[in-house]
């Protein structure tokens, strides 16, 4: 008896079990939801507004610095060409 369960136990598993699974994630995957355009305009908008405000902050630090000699202003935690907009797919 445990010379035949065994290799079916092993059949089901590799021709039953695993494509179900990967059948299962693979329709889970398809049914996942996809940016719209309307989201996508959004991001950029947001974007861009974001990368004004980075625009103001280095004029304020600039005018900071250049009334307090002192005065360092902090480094950035990302380069600005790091996220730059026309080098996205």
């Amino acid at each position: 008896m445990e010379d035949v369960f065994i290799p079916v136990l092993v059949c089901g598993i590799l021709f039953i079990g695993m494509p179900w699974v990967i059948l299962h994630y693979v329709t889970k995957w398809k049914q996942a939801p996809k940016i719209t355009q309307e989201d996508e305009n959004l991001l950029d908008e947001m974007f861009n507004l974001a990368r004004r405000l980075e625009d103001r902050l280095n004029t304020v630090e600039r005018i900071v610095a250049a009334d307090n000699p002192d005065w360092k202003p902090a480094a950035p935690a990302i380069h600005p060409t790091d996220y730059d907009i026309s080098r996205r797919n």
